[in-house]
């Protein structure tokens, strides 16, 4: 029997402005209401602000056991997801957001729930202003195209977790990772709750768009293989319509003396087709260096994160 029965995993990166009035303003109060026996893991995700400092003088370090871990640098949000997971000890864990948005009053439902058989329970926003802009959108529709029909568009990394589910997700090693994508990725029955999503108060995102698109890319690529697939197919399907093509052009221009009047000059012909063929070549090599880089990743062994264990404590 484990002594903790819930595990809550709080990542931070550059939170400092509104850290404490999450922890000890909203995070805490939802615990104290709880009848369960409660941790939590602080990762500190190489913050360059007072994130650490602030976070070892709230309350809630006095009021709750908790671990806070201290990477040396910036390794990502998945990174610390997934230190904070391999930490836990709970029977159950949740996984929520330091800058305030996830709603932590909804963590009392999330438990009722998996007291009720869930093994999964993910949050999911209905509100188009902030979880479904655009980007996000066309992201989960991509995501669903390439094969991942799990993935359901709003739903975020604010979830709770059963410990078997944990267990089986501390078995994936890969580094290019998508925690939500894999928590789809093993197959297990999920539950959702519906939850407005608050604007932040303090600080800025540390997903800026640039790293929002890199993470897009990795769980393309990371996630489904079909990218691969489509270009071979493609590959083949533009080889057999330009054979095909050029065998028009021989035919119709220099063996029966341009019957419909087309005048195409062989030069140009050949240089369009040339030119698409080479376009088509670049984008199929492009996807295929996506997938050798991931290998060239995954190959060289390194750890996911690096703990500074003078800094961390509950190690």
């Amino acid at each position: 029997m484990r002594k903790v029965d819930v595990s809550i995993i709080v990542p931070m990166h550059n939170e400092a402005r509104g850290l404490k009035n999450f922890l000890d303003g909203k995070l805490l109060p939802e615990i104290q209401k709880l009848k369960e026996t409660t941790e939590v893991i602080l990762v500190d995700d190489g913050s360059s602000d007072e994130t650490y400092t602030i976070a070892s003088e709230t309350e809630l370090m006095k009021a709750v056991p908790t671990k806070l871990f201290s990477f040396v640098k910036n390794f990502g949000k998945e990174a610390a997801l997934s230190a904070g997971l391999e930490a836990s000890e709970g029977e159950v864990v949740i996984m929520i957001d330091a800058d305030g948005q996830h709603p932590a009053e909804a963590i009392p439902l999330m438990i009722e729930k998996w007291r009720g058989g869930a093994r999964i329970v993910t949050a999911v926003s209905k509100d188009k202003k902030t979880e479904h802009k655009f980007g996000s959108r066309i992201f989960y529709k991509i995501m669903r195209m390439l094969g991942n029909k799990s993935m359901i568009p709003g739903a975020m990394d604010f979830r709770l977790l059963d410990r078997e589910v944990v267990d089986e997700m501390n078995k994936l090693r890969e580094h290019n990772r998508i925690v939500r994508g894999l928590v789809d990725w093993l197959g297990y029955p999920q539950e959702f709750i519906v939850v407005k999503v608050r604007k932040r108060k303090d600080g800025k995102p540390s997903y800026s768009r640039k790293k929002l698109i890199a993470l897009a890319v990795d769980s393309f690529v990371s996630m489904s293989r079909t990218p691969l697939v489509f270009f071979g197919f493609l590959g083949v399907m533009i080889t057999i319509l330009s054979g095909i093509l050029g065998l028009f052009i021989l035919v119709q221009q220099y063996i029966l003396s341009d019957p419909l009047g087309l005048d195409w000059a062989g030069a140009v012909a050949m240089g369009v087709l040339t030119t698409f063929l080479v376009g088509l070549l670049m984008i199929s090599q492009s996807v295929t260096a996506l997938y050798i880089s991931q290998i060239h990743s995954e190959a060289k062994g390194r750890p996911l994160y690096v703990i500074d264990k003078r800094k961390s404590k509950g190690l």
